[in-house]
C-alpha cells in the first residue's frame, strides 16, 4: 500500500500545492482542516480515493490524533493573521505546531514539515513573528528532525498580495501602502511546496529561508503589479504612526462589535511586521542547498493578474489593435 501523509490545512493557499504534489508522486493525502465540505478542491489532485478532505481542530489533540492516525508523514500548513478570537496566533501558531509535532512523535511518524515564515522569532517585533519562533521551538523540542521552512511573501494565482493591491487599485488615482521601503523577497508557491516534498521524503531537515531571485521594495513591487495591471497609481507611503493610529481604531471598532465586523483591512500587528525586511538572512540555508531554482515573478505575474486590468482578458487585443492604427 502506497504511503500516507497528512497535510494540516492542507486546502490553503500553499497546502493545496503540497497535497497536489504528494498525490503526483503516488502517496496517499489527507487534509486535515476544519470545514471538509469546503476543501473538495482538492479531491481532483490524485484518483478517487487518493486525496480525502477530514475533519480536525489543531486546538484538540485527540483531533489531531485522529487526523494523523496512520501517516508516514506530516506536514503543517496552518497559520493565521487574527489575533483575537479562538483560532489566534497564540493557539495556531505557537500551541498547534507544538501540539501536531508532539503527536507525531509519539505515533512513529517519520517525517515532519512545518511552514513558517521569514523572521520568525520569539522575541520578534509583532506578535506574529513571536508566535511563529515560538511554534518553531516548540515543533524542534519535539520533533528534532523536522524541517521547517521560513518564505518570506509568497505568491501565486490564490495569493493575499499582489491580488489585494491589485483589486485596491482599481478604487481610486491613489494606492496607499505602509513600509513603501520595506524590503521583500518573494518566493513562488510551488516552490515552497516542492521544498516540502524534499522534507516529506526525508531528503532535508532543519531550517530553510525561501525567498525568489528578486530582492524589491514594497513600492518597486507595487510598480511592477501596476505595470502588469495596466493601471497608473499612485504609490503613496503611509507613515508608520499614522499608519499605527489607523490600525488602532480598525482594531477597536472590531473589538467593538465583539468581532462580528473583523478588521481585515489593516491591523496594529500588520504594521509592526511592514518595519522589518522580509529578506532571506545572509548565511542562511535555501534553495540552493535544495538543489531548486526559484520562480521569477514575470513568469508568473502576468498569468493571474490579467483579470485585474481594466479590458481584462481583452487587453492584448485592444493593445494590438491600438498597434495597428499607429500603423
Amino acid at each position: 500500500m502506497s504511503k500516507l501523509v497528512t497535510i494540516y490545512g492542507g486546502s490553503g493557499f500553499v497546502g493545496r500545492y503540497i497535497a497536489r504534489r504528494m498525490a503526483q508522486a503516488g502517496w496517499r493525502v489527507r487534509v486535515a482542516v476544519r470545514r471538509p465540505n469546503e476543501a473538495l478542491h482538492v479531491k481532483p489532485y490524485g484518483v478517487v480515493g487518493q486525496v480525502e478532505p477530514v475533519l480536525c481542530n489543531v486546538r484538540n489533540d485527540a483531533s489531531v490524533a485522529a487526523a494523523m492516525a496512520g501517516s508516514d508523514a506530516v506536514v503543517n500548513c496552518v497559520g493565521t493573521f487574527d489575533r483575537g478570537g479562538k483560532n489566534n496566533f497564540s493557539a495556531v501558531q505557537a500551541e498547534a505546531p507544538g501540539r501536531i509535532a508532539r503527536i507525531a512523535a509519539a505515533s512513529g511518524v517519520q517525517t515532519l514539515v512545518h511552514i513558517s515564515a521569514i523572521g520568525a522569532n520569539p522575541e520578534g517585533g509583532s506578535l506574529y513573528a513571536r508566535s511563529k519562533g515560538e511554534g518553531e521551538k516548540a515543533v524542534l523540542a519535539a520533533f528534532p528532525n523536522a524541517m521547517i521552512l521560513r518564505p518570506s511573501v509568497i505568491f501565486g494565482s490564490e495569493d493575499h498580495f499582489f491580488n489585494r493591491f491589485a483589486a485596491m487599485s482599481r478604487l481610486g488615482a491613489i494606492l496607499p501602502v505602509v513600509g513603501a521601503g520595506t524590503r521583500f523577497q518573494p518566493v513562488h508557491v510551488d516552490d515552497v511546496a516542492q521544498a516540502a516534498v524534499k522534507g516529506v521524503l526525508g531528503q532535508a531537515h532543519g531550517i530553510y529561508e525561501l525567498g525568489g531571485p528578486e530582492v524589491a521594495t514594497f513600492r518597486d513591487l507595487m510598480g511592477k503589479m501596476l505595470g502588469i495591471i495596466r493601471r497608473r497609481r499612485l504609490v503613496l507611503n503611509t507613515p508608520f504612526f499614522v499608519a499605527k493610529a489607523m490600525a488602532t481604531a480598525l482594531d477597536f471598532g472590531s473589538a467593538l462589535t465583539l468581532g462580528l465586523i473583523p478588521n481585515k483591512i489593516l491591523t496594529r500587528d500588520q504594521v509592526d511586521s511592514l518595519k522589518s525586511d522580509n529578506v532571506v538572512s545572509a548565511g542562511a540555508r535555501g534553495f540552493a542547498d535544495l538543489g531548486i531554482e526559484p520562480t521569477d515573478m514575470d513568469s508568473v505575474l502576468p498569468e493571474y493578474l490579467w483579470c485585474h486590468r481594466p479590458s481584462g482578458q481583452y487587453a492584448a487585443i485592444m493593445e494590438s489593435a491600438k498597434n495597428l492604427r499607429k500603423a
